[in-house]
């Protein structure tokens, strides 16, 4: 499987992607620069975490204007899996295409730790190897990954099952203690109406091997894999 990651001026986790999905899940990945205007044929896209254009203005506000984000929003409206770490979360609600948006965490902190995510929903092509409640252990690192979305938006988030993980404690119990950055009902990731497009503030690019704590973030790569009946060949973790 082929996949695109997209490099802004300011990404830091551009080569963390590339190293998980190539060197880790064994599948082609191409770095494409920001001012290009062909994602050069890929399966899926990867909006990577950082601080794309130093986060001037708001995260996410000045990317959403890079050439090659034509190309994305074209693949998307294909039908094309997207998936935004972090920064490319942000990055997707800028661009409008994920509803909501981010405000600087609660106490005003970057936050660098891991954290427990309780999937919601596992009818994405990002968590479709993962279960409804599944507890995942993945890091974050973010200084405004506290999302926000007005009491309609939420409503339409709810009804159309759009909320996909959650901030809970490792048990997968609600607990507004484990809602680090203050986000709207604990929420760390949504998705699409259409489902193919996927935001998260977690690092799953850094939880594919036991060297770095957890390999809790390979479900979502290997979901992609699975939705495209592409078989993995995992690296041995060391």
């Amino acid at each position: 499987m082929r996949f695109a990651v997209v490099v802004f001026p300011g990404s830091n986790c551009d080569h963390d992607a590339y190293h998980a999905l190539a060197d880790v899940l064994g599948q082609q990945v191409d770095l494409v620069w920001h001012k290009a205007t062909d994602l050069r044929g890929p399966d899926a896209v990867v909006l990577p975490g950082g601080f794309s254009y130093g986060d001037y203005l708001r995260c996410g506000a000045i990317a959403r204007f890079s050439p090659i984000m034509d190309r994305v929003r074209e693949f998307a409206a294909a039908g094309g899996p997207v998936i935004g770490i972090c920064n490319g979360f942000q990055v997707l609600l800028e661009a409008g295409l994920l509803p909501g948006g981010m405000r600087r965490n609660r106490d005003l902190k970057f936050i660098c730790e891991h954290v427990h995510l309780r999937v919601e929903a596992s009818d994405t092509p990002f968590t479709r190897r993962a279960a409804v409640g599944q507890v995942l252990r993945i890091p974050i690192a973010h200084g405004e990954g506290n999302y926000y979305a007005d009491p309609g938006t939420l409503s339409e988030l709810a009804e159309n099952r759009q909320i996909v993980f959650r901030y809970t404690a490792p048990d997968g119990a609600a607990d507004e203690r484990r809602n680090v950055n203050g986000s709207t009902q604990a929420i760390a990731g949504i998705c699409s109406r259409e489902r193919n497009v996927l935001g998260l503030m977690p690092h799953p690019e850094r939880a594919c091997e036991v060297a770095v704590g957890s390999t809790d973030g390979r479900v979502v790569f290997e979901s992609v894999l699975a939705a495209a009946a592409v078989p993995a060949s995992v690296a041995e973790a060391i």
